[in-house]
């Protein structure tokens, strides 16, 4: 039995986890990180456009600040997220993106004077302050009222994941590639670490660890046309939902990009449309001022995706061997522009389609690309149900982003709230709750549990293939679970999901060698990927409501009478076929924001029977403080910065505006 002790565990090599791991290094304790892939190769390496910040830097940008960006949060959200921990993410961004600087990232920067730039399908020329020059720039995103979003060309990922993996390596912070945690080790309250397995050679070990933290990323690959990498299979919520203590939050919250390429599902980033790209139609109709006619192609993201594909739905997609698909027009920001802003999505497009987006149009249509659901964690990032659990990233619902989220928000709360959840494991490890006490005849019975459940599949003699049942799980999810849900729909698929799981427990492989063997690890991975999916499934067809991404046709309103709630799934028993949901109420009576209209999509929510009076305590509250600064009233309105980590606590600095 091989045991590996050490202070914090860190599953998940991408920009979340590496950026918990630096702070809990920072903070003198022994750090050890599990990743499937070098660090340098995660999936946080394809984000595209940028990361938010109310930087305030640029000409648009110009009296952007936390109140704005956190008002844009929650209303991207539909009023789903916590606005506790939307507070605390847009005090902490300009931090972020700061400290990214110093750590090398190489931000775009503003020029002084006079710039051109494509607005609303025009050409207009802008006016960059003198004092602004050099500082950290941002281009314009959708659900936003600034441009705010900071970026690197088009590679802003890739050049983020490089920094803090450079800073790891700096910090000394040992990453242990090719090691995926297959379960957790706990006693049903506390989490004592992981049990591992070594893709190449097949070996267990165990993890022991004072403080453990999910950041494994999303679950799109539950889904067939997926703009996620294809590691990104879920398996951090997976074994934490297997625990039967620990809960996901919002699973059915799942969000569909706009713009991938067609038919391949590959991302072409929101900047494209932040920049000035255009949607249209095959008969080349710019057709989303039509939908939306204030925001047009930059309104929220989901609001997009259901209009493009209501617009194919009407008969104006372009047809193909493939299926529909629209054209996303950035020719009109001519070469010079796309070679240095937007390269990436020119090379995709030459590698992918022969094109040059100067010059053509490119196919594209909405495909899953987010899932705002994940294992629900407190502002502080401990997991529910669960000590000693951390999640962070896309794996956790810290829940920032509710039931939708705006581009850039995420790129942001990888590294956001993987230092505020540095911060908070390691005074947990320094705290009497962090004290390891464990028993090695414990350890033993996850190592044991979990060799003996790969050779059940190694050795059985089941009829079912894994592959098989993962291409069909993936069509159900694509099919009917998608942008549009409906009871009907919904009911199927949960119906057919639960026989998937059934017929996953009798599994037969081929190949027998218990190292590197790609069946045995699709075999198991499948099992845990059909709870996932039944947790989005079932959550969907029990919210008979539409709230952001989560679409029901069937009940087209927003009801926040009945479902201003967020969703929890446990799955207890291991044998059971759906996932057990309860439900968190969000308290509208100490919300900053309460429930009102989005500024986009329709004006028809059901209210719930708090948000008036809640309205008017804030008016009051506003008259009252009259003559206060905007800090001071807003923490009249909402309390938030005793979650706020004391070494992140100073204001933020911005052009023209005092501390």
């Amino acid at each position: 039995m091989r045991i590996v002790y050490t202070d914090v565990l860190v599953v998940g090599g991408g920009l979340a986890g590496l950026r918990a791991a630096v702070g809990a290094r920072r903070r003198g304790h022994d750090v050890i990180i599990l990743s499937l892939v070098p660090p340098k190769r995660s999936h946080s390496a394809a984000a595209q456009g940028g990361m938010q910040a109310s930087l305030g830097n640029t000409a648009k940008g110009e009296g952007d600040n936390e109140d704005v960006h956190f008002e844009d949060t929650v209303r991207g959200s539909d009023w789903g997220c916590d606005q506790q921990v939307a507070r605390l993410f847009t005090h902490t961004a300009p931090q972020a993106v700061r400290e990214l600087a110093a750590w090398g990232v190489p931000w775009n920067r503003v020029a002084a004077g006079e710039r051109e730039v494509v607005m609303d399908g025009r050409r207009v020329s802008l006016s960059e302050r003198p004092e602004a020059h050099g500082l950290i720039a941002a281009r314009d995103f959708g659900g936003t009222k600034k441009w705010r979003t900071c970026y690197v060309s088009d590679g802003t990922g890739h050049a983020m994941l490089y920094a803090v993996s450079d800073r790891t390596v700096a910090e000394g912070i040992p990453v242990h590639e090719r090691m995926e945690a297959i379960a957790l080790i706990h006693d049903g309250t506390r989490c004592h670490g992981a049990v591992v397995r070594n893709l190449v050679s097949g070996e267990l070990s165990a993890y022991v660890a004072r403080a453990t933290c999910i950041a494994t990323g999303g679950f799109g690959r539950i889904y067939r046309v997926s703009s996620n990498a294809v590691i990104n299979e879920g398996m951090g919520a997976a074994i934490a939902l297997e625990t039967g203590a620990a809960m996901l939050g919002n699973m059915e919250a799942v969000q569909f990009h706009p713009t991938t390429i067609f038919p391949a599902g590959i991302l072409v980033t929101e900047g494209c449309r932040g920049d000035g790209g255009l949607l249209r139609d095959a008969a080349g109709h710019r057709f989303m001022p039509d939908y939306e006619p204030e925001k047009k192609e930059l309104a929220s993201r989901d609001v997009v995706s259901r209009r493009m594909e209501e617009h194919i739905r009407a008969g104006k997609g372009v047809k193909t061997r493939f299926g529909d698909h629209l054209w996303l027009d950035i020719t009109l920001l001519g070469a010079a522009h796309i070679d240095g802003r937007l390269r990436e999505v020119k090379e995709i497009c030459q590698h992918f389609l022969g094109i040059d987006p100067s010059r053509d149009l490119i196919p594209v249509r909405p495909a899953q690309h987010y899932s705002m659901g994940g294992i629900r964690t407190d502002a502080r990032g401990q997991a529910r149900g669960l000590r000693g659990l951390f999640a962070c990233g896309e794996a956790a619902c810290w829940d920032l982003h509710g039931f939708n989220r705006l581009g850039g928000n995420s790129v942001a709360e990888t590294v956001v709230a993987g230092m505020i959840v540095g911060e908070s494991m390691a005074d947990f490890v320094e705290s009497v709750n962090g004290d390891l006490q464990v028993s090695t005849g414990l350890v033993r019975e996850f190592l044991d549990a979990e060799q003996a459940r790969l050779d059940a599949l190694l050795q059985g003699k089941g009829s079912e293939n894994a592959g098989e049942l993962m291409r069909r799980m993936q069509d159900i999810m694509t099919d009917k679970v998608g942008i549009f849900r409906s009871g009907e729909l919904l009911s199927a698929a949960v119906e057919e999901l639960q026989a998937l799981l059934v017929r996953s427990r009798q599994i037969g492989i081929a190949t027998r060698r218990p190292g590197a063997n790609p069946e045995l690890v699709t075999a198991y991975r499948v099992q845990k990927m059909l709870k996932l999916a039944l947790c989005v499934a079932w959550g969907a067809l029990q919210r008979t409501e539409s709230r952001g991404a989560h679409y029901r046709e069937d009940f087209p309103r927003r009801d926040d009478a009945q479902w201003l709630k967020r969703t929890l799934a446990t799955w207890g028993d291991a044998f059971q076929t759906l996932p057990t949901l309860s439900y968190e109420a969000l308290d509208v009576a100490s919300m900053e924001l309460p429930p009102g209209w989005r500024g986009y999509g329709a004006r028809d929510a059901i209210e719930h029977p708090l948000t008036a009076g809640r309205v008017s305590e804030i008016a009051a509250i506003r008259q009252a403080f009259g003559h206060a600064d905007r800090f001071t009233v807003q923490q009249a309105l909402m309390s938030y910065e005793h979650l706020v980590p004391e070494c992140f606590r100073g204001r933020n600095a911005r052009i023209g505006e005092s501390s």
